[in-house]
């Protein structure tokens, strides 16, 4: 496959840069957006700017986070100069929380993200959740579906529990590697995850984390074995694997996101008992 024109730089593998160059594919992630007049757009890493020239005129601001200096002054010469702004830096950088309290409004994240990246923008987004509205964007599609898997399923791990724990997540469609260039060597999807303003679950945020990586880290294990190699007080840690709760004979797949918060707030009290 030929560069097409609208590409003027030569894709860098090293930021995992594969271009957007199917305009109905851009035509459609906007109409999945479903946007208005007042929202305010985050887009990730907009490239040449297939999507971003959709963006741009639909709603109040859109902020474009380029990390390629190579394409920032085709972006500023191809673009309105009002209703943007674009950014040369990293997204994993940006303060959106500061950009919240700027518009006074939650943001719209976007983008067609580099694909080893997936995990990191994720997280970064859930760390800031309150900030943000929703997430849409296109990754690989086996991750897509990883998101979206059910417990007891091969699919099912620590980016379902996240992802389900922060938010609501569905694929709007499935595209085709010939909307990119260079063509990837993996099958993509976009998705959208609509993050809650106020997490549905009260529990400690460091040890729901904390028990999620472990035992997922242990998969093979039932909890009463996986739990033991928490960063918490050993001795606590084996009293509970001694346990009778019925949830310790399980494997981490097995629970729902609910259970994992059950399960936070049971070891949390535990430890908070043992100590006084």
């Amino acid at each position: 496959m030929g560069k097409p024109a609208r590409v003027t730089v030569s894709p860098k593998q090293s930021l995992g840069q594969n271009f957007l160059v199917d305009d109905n594919i851009a035509r459609n992630i906007i109409r999945g957006l479903h946007l208005t007049a007042d929202d305010v757009v985050i887009e990730i890493g907009p490239g040449h700017g297939a999507l971003t020239r959709h963006l741009v005129g639909k709603v109040d601001h859109v902020i474009a986070v380029e990390i390629d200096k190579r394409v920032i002054d085709e972006l500023k010469a191809s673009l309105p100069a009002s209703g943007i702004e674009i950014l040369h830096g990293d997204f994993l950088e940006v303060q959106l929380e500061k950009l919240y309290r700027r518009f006074d409004r939650r943001l719209r994240v976007v983008g067609n993200i580099p694909y080893h990246l997936t995990s990191p923008i994720l997280f970064k987004v859930f760390s800031e959740h309150a900030a943000v509205r929703d997430i849409t964007i296109m990754i690989q599609r086996e991750v897509a579906q990883r998101l979206m898997a059910q417990p007891s399923t091969k699919l099912y791990g620590i980016p379902t529990v996240f992802t389900r724990f922060y938010g609501v997540p569905k694929i709007l469609f499935n595209v085709s590697p010939n909307c990119f260039y260079p063509k990837p060597k993996v099958r993509s999807a976009v998705v959208q995850i609509a993050l809650h303003e106020n997490v549905p679950y009260v529990v400690n945020d460091r040890l729901f984390s904390e028990i999620v990586r472990t035992t997922f880290g242990k998969r093979r294990k039932v909890l009463r074995n996986s739990l033991q190699y928490l960063n918490e007080d050993p001795a606590s840690m084996k009293k509970i694997a001694r346990g009778s709760n019925p949830v310790l004979d399980k494997r981490p797949e097995q629970l729902r996101v609910e259970d994992f918060a059950a399960l936070t707030n049971y070891v949390e009290a535990f430890l908070s008992w043992q100590k006084t």
